[in-house]
């Protein structure tokens, strides 16, 4: 029988999600890979039973996470319900839709049709009556904003989720539907966009943005796949994803390009006495627009080390001049 760490809170830090009551931990567990069916389960469910004891609290999910696709909901779900049935009230549980997930007209996309019905297929899978933060994954070319922003408000009226995000949409979409919530009262409070060292996509607009709307923010791909650590310093390992030809975010180009400056990074990283991986977490985190740092792991070592990270945050001018320097070549 699991019982969490009586010491969990004591270390990790919690940030407001923009001007909401609602606090996040600054490091957050993504399951986009490494809880499908193809993996081992009493690894995964070690890994958020770790998580928990160091103090994460939210857990992000997608209907579409695996794979198989549902598999991740599926496999959450039955964690919750081996031990965490006691603790439902102390998670915060996040689940979206917006991508592809079942065949024909209405299982993809941002139409009412979709997300309701992708709702109730997360909910049963994760046997859970709510869940405390649900996206619109993507915005949809071929649903008007209005009809995507309705579903995810009715959705709150509903009871079926406390507050509504928006992921990877650009610094426009975000103004144009923050203003829709706006005049619904919606609860919005987050956006979820890629963000790293190799990929500032969110300084040029969507950071003005968040401030001047008061959301937050979760970063996701924080170590871009794996070039942010030390697994490429040396060279290519043979087992590694970068030698997955299939892999269309990691592959040999993207780490031969980089390799001088993760070298140069880590020099950084170094000097903080931190590792590279938890220098490119700390640096998100650095000046509060971002409350979260989502993480993907693949074994418990991992979250250990990223939430590492959160003892040194701060930066000096010199450190980030150094670091942009370095970006800039």
């Amino acid at each position: 029988m699991y019982i969490a760490d009586d010491k969990r809170y004591e270390n990790m830090i919690y940030r407001n999600v923009g001007n909401s009551g609602l606090k996040l931990p600054a490091i957050s567990l993504g399951l986009w890979t490494n809880f499908g069916d193809v993996d081992v389960f009493e690894n995964y469910r070690a890994m958020v039973r770790k998580s928990f004891d160091l103090g994460i609290t939210h857990f992000d999910l997608a209907n579409n996470y695996g794979p198989p696709a549902g598999s991740a909901e599926e496999n959450f779900g039955r964690i919750l319900k081996k031990d965490f049935k006691s603790y439902r009230d102390e998670m915060i549980i996040s689940t979206k839709a917006g991508y592809y997930m079942w065949p024909g007209p209405y299982g993809d996309g941002g139409s009412k049709k979709y997300i309701m019905s992708s709702m109730d297929q997360s909910l049963r899978r994760l046997g859970v009556d709510y869940v405390d933060i649900f996206y619109s994954h993507r915005p949809d070319p071929d649903t008007p904003l209005e009809e995507t922003a309705g579903a995810l408000d009715l959705l709150v009226r509903q009871g079926k989720a406390l507050y509504i995000g928006i992921s990877n949409y650009t610094a426009q979409q975000t103004r144009d539907i923050s203003k829709l919530f706006s005049d619904m009262k919606t609860p919005f409070i987050i956006h979820q966009p890629s963000y790293s060292l190799f990929n500032r996509w969110i300084e040029d607009g969507l950071k003005d943005v968040l401030v001047e709307k008061q959301l937050g923010a979760i970063a996701f791909s924080p170590l871009a796949q794996g070039l942010l650590t030390n697994r490429y310093i040396h060279g290519i390992p043979e087992d590694s994803r970068a030698n997955r030809t299939t892999n269309p975010f990691l592959n040999k180009a993207n780490v031969e390009v980089t390799i001088d400056k993760v070298k140069q990074l880590n020099e950084v990283a170094n000097g903080r006495n931190q590792t590279l991986a938890e220098m490119a977490i700390a640096w998100i985190l650095r000046d509060g627009i971002v409350t979260s740092v989502l993480i993907g792991a693949s074994r418990v070592s991992q979250i250990e080390e990223n939430v590492k990270a959160l003892q040194n945050i701060e930066f000096s001018k010199e450190e980030l001049a150094a670091i942009d320097e370095i970006l800039a070549k």
